[in-house]
C-alpha cells in the first residue's frame, strides 16, 4: 500500500496477541502506560526536559539490550517498547535505527521464548515510529518469517511474529500482491491446524496452539485488505487463499479466540468480495446465517459467562452483516478539548485495521493516531494540526470573548454619551 496514497479501511479483534500486559515483567525498568504528555499536546510543547528524559530512558535500555543477562535484555526490550508506545521521536530514533535494528535482529535471532516475542512486537513498533520505512520491513521481515515456521519456537514469539509481519507488509508500503498472496498461504497453512477433522468434528488443538492459529487468522485477514476484491474473488474460487467450507468449519472451534477470530475475518472476506461480486458466495449464505445466529444467542452453561458475552456480541454484529449487510459504525474520540477529533471505523476492512494497529500499540494508540503522519495516512485523518495552528485556534477563542467585551464597553460609552446629548436638547 503507498504510504502517499492509502485507502481507509478495517476490522475486529485480532486475538489480541499484543497487549500492555506483555510489557509487565519484574526485571523491566519501565514507566506508566499512560504518557506524560495527554493525545492533542503536540509533541512540540512537551517541555523539553521531558523528551530528554524519554531519550535519556532509550539510551540506557539500547546499552542494556546487549548485555548477557537474558533477564537484563527481556527488560531493556520492554522499556523500549513502552517509550515506543507513547511517543513519536522520529528524529532521535532515525539516527540511531541501525542500534535498534541490530538489537531486534540479535534477539529474533538468539533469543528465546519471551525475548523474541517482544522483539517481534518491538519491530512493528520500530516501522510505526520510522513511517513504514521500507528498509525496516526488508531487514526484519525474513527473520519474523523464519520464526512463524519454526515449529521449535514458543507459540508466543510465532503469534508475535504472526502479527508483526503482516504489519511489516500492511504498513511498509509494499503493494506486490504476489508476496502479499504468499504470506497469506503461510498464515493458513498456520490456522488449518484448527480446520475440522475430516469427520468433521472440531479440532483438538490445545490452547496455546489456538492462540497461534487466531493469531495467524488475525494476520491473513489483515493481508486480504491490500488485495484488489476482484484478485479475493479469483482466489478464493481456486482456493488459493483459503477455502471458504474450511474458514467456516473454524466457527466450530473448541477455542473462543478462534471462533470470533473466524467470524470477524469471513464478515471482512465477503465485504471485500462483495465490492466485486454482489453474489459473492451467495451459496454458502443461508447455512452461514444459520451458524452465526446459534453463536450469537449461545447460552451453553460450560462456557464462562463472559466467553459467551463476547461470544454473542461479535457474532450478533457479523449476523447483521451477513443478513442485510448493516456495517460497524465506531466512533473513536482522539485527542481533547480543542484538537478533539473523530475516527469513525464504519467498515469490517477499517475496524481489522484499526484492531491490528491496536494490538501493537496498545495504550498508545490514541497518541500515535493525532501524532503519527503514518497511521493518520492510513485512517484518512488529514494532516494534524501543528503547535502553532493549535495555539491560534485557542487564542482566538480567547480573543473573541475579549473583543465581545471591548464592544460592549464601546457601545455603552456610545449610549452614554447620546444620552447626554438628548437630555442637552430637551433641555
Amino acid at each position: 500500500m503507498p504510504k502517499n496514497n492509502r485507502k481507509s479501511k478495517a476490522h475486529h479483534q485480532v486475538a489480541n496477541d499484543f497487549s500492555d500486559e506483555d510489557l509487565s515483567n519484574d526485571a523491566a525498568s519501565v514507566y506508566s502506560y499512560q504518557s506524560d504528555h495527554n493525545p492533542g499536546e503536540s509533541v512540540e510543547d512537551v517541555p523539553e526536559n521531558t523528551i530528554e528524559k524519554y531519550e535519556d530512558k532509550l539510551i540506557q535500555a539500547i546499552e542494556n539490550a546487549s548485555e548477557k543477562s537474558q533477564q537484563t535484555r527481556i527488560g531493556a526490550l520492554q522499556a523500549i517498547s513502552e517509550v515506543f508506545m507513547h511517543n513519536c521521536l522520529y528524529d532521535f530514533l532515525d539516527e540511531r535505527r541501525v542500534t535498534i535494528m541490530d538489537i531486534i535482529e540479535k534477539s529474533l535471532k538468539r533469543g528465546k521464548g519471551q525475548e523474541q516475542a517482544i522483539a517481534a512486537r518491538l519491530a512493528a513498533l520500530l516501522l510505526i515510529q520510522l513511517q513504514g520505512d521500507e528498509d525496516i520491513a526488508k531487514t526484519l521481515s525474513p527473520l519474523l518469517n523464519h520464526i512463524v515456521l519454526d515449529k521449535s519456537a514458543s507459540s508466543e514469539a510465532r503469534s508475535k511474529s504472526c502479527l508483526s509481519l503482516a504489519l511489516m507488509q500492511f504498513l511498509s508500503g509494499e503493494d506486490n500482491v504476489g508476496d502479499t498472496i504468499i504470506l497469506c498461504q503461510m498464515f493458513e497453512g498456520i490456522f488449518s491446524g484448527s480446520y475440522l477433522k475430516g469427520d468433521s468434528s472440531p479440532s483438538s488443538a490445545s490452547q496455546d496452539a489456538s492462540t497461534l492459529h487466531a493469531a495467524a487468522l488475525g494476520s491473513w485477514a489483515l493481508l486480504l485488505t491490500l488485495i484488489p476484491p476482484s484478485d479475493i474473488v479469483s482466489l478464493i474460487q481456486t482456493k488459493q487463499i483459503g477455502t471458504f467450507k474450511n474458514l467456516m468449519g473454524l466457527l466450530q472451534s473448541q477455542h473462543l479466540d478462534v471462533r470470533t477470530t473466524a467470524g470477524e475475518a469471513i464478515a471482512l472476506l465477503l465485504e471485500c468480495g462483495r465490492i466485486h461480486d454482489d453474489e459473492f458466495l451467495e451459496e454458502y449464505i443461508d447455512q452461514l446465517i444459520e451458524i452465526t445466529k446459534q453463536l450469537s444467542t449461545d447460552s451453553q452453561k460450560f462456557r464462562a459467562k463472559r466467553d459467551r458475552k463476547q461470544q454473542r456480541a461479535t457474532f450478533r454484529d457479523v449476523l447483521h452483516y451477513i443478513e442485510d449487510e448493516t456495517l460497524p459504525d465506531i466512533q473513536v474520540q482522539v485527542g481533547s478539548g480543542i484538537s478533539k477529533e473523530t475516527l469513525t471505523l464504519d467498515s469490517w476492512t477499517l475496524h481489522h485495521q484499526y484492531d491490528s494497529i491496536c494490538n501493537a500499540l496498545g495504550s498508545g494508540m490514541h497518541f500515535h493516531l493525532f501524532e503519527n503522519d503514518l497511521l493518520r495516512d492510513v485512517f484518512g485523518m488529514g494532516e494534524r494540526l501543528d503547535s502553532t495552528q493549535i495555539s491560534n485556534a485557542k487564542l482566538s477563542k480567547t480573543e473573541k470573548k475579549a473583543i465581545q467585551a471591548a464592544s460592549f464597553k464601546a457601545r455603552t460609552l456610545t449610549r452614554g454619551k447620546n444620552r447626554d446629548k438628548r437630555s442637552a436638547v430637551v433641555n
